[in-house]
């Protein structure tokens, strides 16, 4: 038999949960830990339509990569996607545990890691290392650098990109006229490492949630590429599937076939 509260701990020995960042709310978010699993289903966000998912295939855990709760709820009245979540969730006896920020910081079977294997880099390194955390699990840190086989005109690396992370478009500054070779990632919300971007000779910054002036951050030093939350991180549910079916036997991990991206694009 296997817990809930037995893939939390895997979960944890793969991406330690005191990696997540103070504002974060990983870990098991509803259900009892002592619960045993009927089966799984991987997501990047757990919503009421993930729920629904996971009753119609009779699994009683969802593993998410973005926390449904991120602060305290006052009140259960339905009121909004996420209350109307968490008391489906509950009614229905499913169980959900997040895997955020603390799964973004390992580069080992982390976010990062997974989207540079999706591009095709070598050599990859935390971009910027967390020299405060215990390093016992591999390297730890915030986004990741490294580099491609060969350099490729950059032109044609961001038409790969657009491909290879099955993005609707991908916003980028001007091109510089080099070719590409040292990429740096950093999956969702990345702008805060531009600097170690451009300090470690990045060639050019993929991330996403780019605002309007922020893309004049760039000042003509490196090609920034935002191809959106989702389409950065959605290889993260095919890794959390992973992650479990390669530990347990007991029960089957899923990916959800819900397309839970919030953004439609015409």
């Amino acid at each position: 038999m296997s817990t809930i509260l037995d893939v939390y701990n895997h979960l944890h020995n793969i991406a330690p949960f005191q990696y997540q960042e103070q504002y974060d709310n990983a870990g098991i978010i509803v259900g009892d830990p002592s619960k045993e699993v009927t089966g799984v289903i991987t997501c990047l966000d757990s919503t009421e339509a993930v729920i629904d998912e996971a009753i119609a295939k009779g699994v009683n855990l969802v593993v998410a990569h973005h926390p449904i709760v991120f602060r305290g709820l006052k009140r259960f009245t339905g009121r909004d996607y996420i209350e109307k979540t968490v008391i489906k969730a509950i009614k229905n006896d499913i169980a959900i545990i997040a895997v955020h920020t603390n799964l973004d910081n390992v580069i080992n079977h982390g976010v990062n890691e997974r989207i540079a294997q999706q591009i095709g880099l070598i050599n990859i390194k935390p971009l910027s290392i967390k020299s405060d955390i215990d390093q016992s699990h591999g390297p730890v840190g915030s986004g990741v650098i490294g580099e491609l086989q060969q350099p490729i005109p950059e032109m044609t690396f961001l038409k790969n990109l657009k491909i290879k992370m099955n993005a609707s478009l991908v916003k980028h500054t001007a091109l510089l006229g080099s070719p590409i070779n040292r990429v740096a990632v950093c999956g969702g919300v990345g702008g805060f490492l531009l600097g170690a971007a451009i300090k470690q000779n990045a060639d050019i910054f993929i991330t996403s949630d780019y605002k309007y002036h922020e893309f004049f951050d760039a000042n003509d030093e490196i090609i920034i590429a935002d191809i959106g939350h989702y389409e950065s991180e959605q290889f993260t549910i095919n890794l959390l599937q992973e992650i479990i079916s390669r530990k347990f036997s007991t029960f089957a991990a899923h990916c959800t076939e819900v397309v839970t991206n919030p953004v439609n694009y015409l």
